[in-house]
C-alpha cells in the first residue's frame, strides 16, 4: 500500500468514526441526531427527516383545514336560515385566528416536552373536537351565537399546530436546507386553507343536497384526522436532541430581533391568513353576481385560489432566501404587496371581477413568497446576529434559541389573521366601505419594508468602524 493510499484509508476511517451513530430507542425516540454532520445526514438522516417532514405536512395541512372552516361556512349560514349581523360574521371569521395565534405560544414548548411524534398525534386528535363541534352547530339555525363563537374558537387548535410542527422540523434539517424544508412544511399546511375552501362547497352540494347539509363541512375531515394521527404514531420520530424550555423562550423574548421579525411576520403570514379568512366574504360583498361559478349543481367558490397560490409561493420564497438573502426577498415582497393593494383599490370603481381576482391572487402570491423569505431569516439571524451568537454561544444553543423564536414569532404573526378581519369590519362599520382599511394595510407594508431595510439590508458600521452589509441574512 502506498503512502497516499494509507493516508486516504486512515482519513476514511477517521471520517467514519466522526459520524455519530444513531441510537433508536423505544417509543420511536432517536438519540445522537446531528443534522449538520454530513456523514450522518447522507447515510440515514436525510431519509428519516423526509419521512417526518411528509407526515408533519399532512397533519399541519389538516390543522389549517380546520382553522379555516368557519371562514367558508359563515358565508353560507344566512342561506341556511341563520340570522347573523355583519359584525357577528366577522367575529366568527376572526375568532379561530385569535385563539390559534395564542395557542401557538404553548404549542412551541410541546415538542421538547413530549417529542415531535408524540405531540403530532395529540394535536391531530384535538382537531376532532372543532370538526365535530362545527357539524353540530350548523345543523340547527337556532344555535345561539355564543355557542357558535365558542366552537369557532376551538378551531384555533388547528392554528396552534403550525408552531409545534415548524419547531419540530427545524431540528431535523441542517441549516443549509432549513429554508426549503420549512417552506415545504409551511406551504403544505397553508394549502389546507385552499383545499378547505375548494372542497367544502362541493361537499355540501355534490355529496348532499345544498346548504342544509352544512354539517358535512366538518364531518368529512374526521377520517383524514384519524389517518394523520395513525401515520404520526406509525412513522414519525422523537428526537432527544430537540431541546427547548421556558428559560430559552424568555431569553428569546429579550432578543430585539425577535420583536422585529414578529412585526415583519405579521405583514407576511398575517396578511396571508387574514386575507384567506375574509376572501370569500370580500368576493360576495364586492361582486355578489360573481361570488361563485356554477358547474352543474355545484357552487364552486373561487376563493380557494387565493390561499392556493399563496401556499405554492411560500417554499419558493424560502428557496430564493437561501440563494439571495431573506432580507432582500422580504423587502421585495412588501414592495409588491403595497403596489398590488394600491392598484386593487384604484381599480375597484371599474367593478371588474376578473381584474379584482387577478390582483388579489397576486397579493396572495406576494404574501406567500414573503412568508417563506421572512421565516428563513430567523435561524440565520439567531445564528449570526443575536446577542447569544455575539457572546459566543454554541451552535446548539443558538439553534434552540432559534427554535423557540420560530414558535413565538409564528404566534405573534398569526394575530394578523384576527386583526385584518376586525380592521375591515371597523372600516365597514364606520364608513360603509372597506377602502380605508386597505389604505391602512398599504401604509403598514411601507413601514414594514422600511424596518426590514433598516435593520437587515442597509450597510451598518461594525466594531472596527468599517461599513458592512447585512444582505446575507
Amino acid at each position: 500500500m502506498t503512502v497516499e493510499q494509507s493516508a486516504q484509508t486512515q482519513g476514511n476511517e477517521a471520517t467514519k468514526l466522526s459520524v455519530p451513530v444513531l441510537e433508536h430507542r423505544p417509543g420511536r425516540w432517536i438519540a445522537n441526531w446531528d443534522a449538520e454532520n454530513k456523514g450522518q445526514w447522507e447515510a440515514e438522516g436525510r431519509s428519516i427527516a423526509k419521512r417526518n417532514l411528509y407526515w408533519s405536512i399532512f397533519a399541519e395541512f389538516l390543522g389549517f383545514v380546520v382553522w379555516q372552516l368557519w371562514s367558508i361556512v359563515v358565508v353560507q349560514l344566512p342561506g341556511a336560515g341563520f340570522k347573523l349581523s355583519t359584525s357577528e360574521i366577522f367575529w366568527l371569521i376572526s375568532m379561530p385566528s385569535l385563539v390559534g395565534a395564542t395557542l401557538r405560544i404553548p404549542y412551541t414548548f410541546m415538542v421538547p416536552r413530549f417529542g415531535g411524534r408524540n405531540w403530532t398525534i395529540i394535536s391531530a386528535l384535538l382537531l376532532l373536537i372543532p370538526s365535530i363541534g362545527l357539524a353540530m352547530c350548523v345543523s340547527n339555525p337556532q344555535t345561539p351565537f355564543g355557542v357558535m363563537l365558542l366552537v369557532a374558537a376551538l378551531a384555533g387548535f388547528g392554528g396552534g399546530n403550525f408552531a409545534s410542527s415548524m419547531a419540530n422540523i427545524t431540528f431535523f434539517y441542517p441549516a443549509r436546507e432549513k429554508g426549503w424544508a420549512l417552506g415545504l412544511n409551511a406551504a403544505g399546511g397553508n394549502m389546507g386553507a385552499a383545499v378547505a375552501q375548494l372542497v367544502v362547497p362541493i361537499a355540501v352540494t355534490l355529496l348532499a343536497a345544498g346548504t342544509a347539509n352544512l354539517p358535512l363541512a366538518g364531518l368529512i375531515w374526521v377520517p383524514f384526522i384519524l389517518l394523520a394521527a395513525f401515520g404520526a404514531w406509525k412513522y414519525m420520530n422523537n428526537l432527544t436532541s430537540a431541546k427547548g424550555d421556558v428559560a430559552g423562550s424568555i431569553a428569546a423574548l429579550k432578543e430585539p430581533h425577535l420583536w422585529i421579525m414578529a412585526f415583519l411576520y405579521i405583514g407576511t403570514f398575517g396578511s396571508f391568513i387574514g386575507f384567506a379568512g375574509v376572501f370569500p366574504k370580500l368576493i360576495k360583498d364586492y361582486f355578489p353576481d360573481f361570488s361563485a361559478i356554477h358547474v352543474g349543481a355545484v357552487a364552486l367558490s373561487l376563493a380557494f385560489l387565493g390561499p392556493l397560490v399563496g401556499s405554492l409561493a411560500r417554499p419558493y420564497g424560502g428557496r430564493m432566501a437561501d440563494r439571495r438573502g431573506g432580507a432582500r426577498m422580504t423587502v421585495a415582497s412588501f414592495t409588491a404587496m403595497a403596489i398590488i393593494t394600491l392598484t386593487m383599490i384604484w381599480t375597484l370603481p371599474l367593478k371588474n371581477f376578473w381584474l379584482f381576482l387577478v390582483l388579489f391572487l397576486l397579493l396572495f402570491v406576494a404574501s406567500g413568497f414573503g412568508n417563506g423569505a421572512t421565516y428563513r431569516m430567523i435561524p440565520v439571524i439567531f445564528a449570526t446576529s443575536s446577542r447569544a451568537a455575539r457572546n459566543g454561544a454554541t451552535p446548539a444553543a443558538t439553534q434552540r434559541l432559534a427554535s423557540s423564536s420560530l414558535g413565538l414569532i409564528s404566534a405573534i404573526g398569526a394575530y394578523g389573521g384576527f386583526v385584518i378581519p376586525q380592521v375591515l369590519n371597523a372600516s365597514n362599520t364606520a364608513s360603509g366601505s372597506y377602502t380605508p382599511a386597505f389604505y391602512g394595510f398599504v401604509a403598514a407594508y411601507v413601514v414594514m419594508l422600511a424596518v426590514c431595510w433598516t435593520f437587515y439590508l442597509r450597510k451598518a458600521r461594525n466594531s472596527a468602524g468599517e461599513y458592512t452589509s447585512m444582505g446575507h441574512i
